[in-house]
């Protein structure tokens, strides 16, 4: 099906910079021609509509019951009806541009625009979220701050848009219906092949931390005695317990406003984002470096290596530790930098931590999710088992032994993911600006929406997930960037 998508015959310079070519029967049209603005009179009755950053505007109760529209509520609300667009005035740079799913009510900051005779409401959503993946909307700001941006309807009327006929357009949103339910089908399958996954390596972690078994011999050990803590249980006999305050030297954390330092050369800033909850690898996907100032707080918080690295707030649990040879960086207020004591492993300590015995701990401080953080006694607190450095040793080599399948499962689906939203991506930006024709492919779609679609049933989903029918992509994607680009390039020549 998709394999099967051509670009068009022929095209034509459309005139608009981050649109490019057009179809040659396409137009373009100032929105103000195609949308009206809508000042609607709301009722007690109506409920609040929300307007979410991947493209739903739904009725806020459908997908949170608090936010930041009941502190608008003396300032009042305009209607919405269901098949509006609906246009986030602050956040459109973002992708909060969708069409309302209810009737209901929302916040002045919407821009509501009911579609005329010859526009497609769906059509255009895909075609203005196109316009915010692209970056023009925020080229638009009048402001310095990202923030800024205020794209209303006096600003999204005035822009140019595509104007296919208005067949074409329901043909576009039909064929992108059924490929995103595909898509996100596959990704749903993944995620929850990823969350067990996860299930297994953090039953793995709990069975080398609590000693349930000898991992040199398989076998149970000979004597256990009891933790004294209830929900930890019996611990092998000759282990020590002890808390985190007892094997480290230093626990402490970033200096506050070192955000304000944030730069794209110097050393790393390592923030939660950086910390795993599966694993004690750091992650980098997501990077900030500092313009690093002079104050003597640099010293504190400089990472060394071996240094175990704990969220303190946001995702608590979170544990990472510095490998050797680490590059020169440093903790956020957000989180702890723990230095143990010499003859210690970094990763034993680091693995107990990110076990169920960890977790427990720091979950059991916040108090029932009263207090916003961990403070740096909660951090001293955790518990630790600790057997002989040479059974610590022998452990880890255990975990990271049955992990590292895990992983590899794991990182293969997550590529995966990427790989289909960045194709989901390409597709819509190629289709809704006219560089593929998807006319015959969307007129031999089926015409009832095949459950298995919309839903996965995870029950049971094992590593036949692997072997899901991809039959639909194959070939597509080359095909899809291939002539997308050729457009681009005839644009800029």
């Amino acid at each position: 099906m998709i394999a099967a998508l051509k670009p068009y015959p022929q095209m034509k310079d459309s005139g608009v910079e981050w649109l490019g070519l057009i179809p040659e029967h396409w137009e373009t049209k100032r929105s103000k021609r195609l949308f009206q603005k809508m000042e609607r009179p709301v009722t007690e009755s109506d409920e609040v509509v929300t307007c979410f950053r991947d493209g739903i505007v739904t009725l806020r109760r459908n997908r949170r019951v608090c936010g930041f529209t009941e502190s608008l509520k003396e300032i009042g609300y305009q209607g919405i009806r269901r098949g509006d667009l609906v246009i986030h005035g602050m956040d459109a740079f973002a992708g909060a541009i969708g069409v309302a799913d209810s009737d209901g009510k929302g916040t002045p900051v919407y821009s509501v625009c009911k579609p005329g005779p010859t526009a497609n409401a769906q059509y255009y959503a895909y075609t203005l979220r196109e316009m915010a993946r692209s970056r023009w909307i925020q080229a638009l700001a009048k402001g310095i701050r990202e923030r800024s941006t205020d794209f209303r309807f006096e600003s999204f009327g005035s822009q140019q848009i595509p104007l296919p006929p208005l067949p074409e357009q329901a043909a576009i949103v039909r064929y992108l219906d059924h490929v995103d339910r595909r898509i996100q089908r596959y990704i749903r399958a993944k995620q929850k092949l990823i969350a067990l996954l996860d299930e297994q390596k953090q039953a793995v972690i709990h069975q080398a931390v609590t000693g349930q078994f000898d991992v040199r011999t398989g076998r149970p050990y000979t004597a256990y005695k009891d933790s004294g803590v209830e929900w930890l249980g019996a611990v092998p006999g000759h282990w020590e317990q002890c808390r985190l305050r007892n094997v480290v030297s230093i626990v402490t954390t970033g200096s506050r406003g070192w955000s304000s330092y944030a730069s794209d050369t110097g050393p790393l800033f390592i923030r939660v984002a950086n910390l795993n909850r599966g694993s004690l690898q750091l992650r980098f996907d997501d990077v900030v470096r500092l313009n690093l100032p002079s104050t003597s707080e640099v010293i504190r918080s400089r990472v060394e290596a071996g240094d175990i690295l704990v969220s303190v707030t946001a995702y608590i649990g979170s544990v990472g530790v510095a490998p050797e040879e680490f590059e020169e960086a440093y903790v956020s207020q957000h989180v702890a930098r723990c230095q143990p004591r010499p003859g210690l492993s970094s990763q034993w300590l680091g693995y107990v931590l990110l076990s169920t015995v960890g977790q427990t701990h720091g979950q059991m401080s916040l108090y029932g999710g009263t207090k916003d953080g961990l403070s740096l006694d909660d951090v001293k607190n955790y518990p630790i088992l600790l057997p002989s450095r040479c059974e610590q040793n022998q452990l880890v080599l255990w975990i990271e032994r049955e992990l590292s399948s895990l992983v590899k499962i794991e990182d293969s689906a997550n590529r995966e993911i990427t790989l289909l939203r960045e194709y989901r991506t390409r597709l819509i930006a190629d289709v809704v600006t006219g560089k593929l024709d998807v006319r015959r492919a969307a007129a031999n779609l089926p015409h009832k929406i095949n459950e298995a679609e919309q839903l996965v049933d995870v029950e049971g989903l094992t590593n036949k997930t692997e072997v899901l029918d991809w039959s639909f992509l194959r070939g597509s994607t080359r095909q899809v960037c291939t002539a997308g680009d050729e457009n681009r390039k005839t644009i800029r020549k």
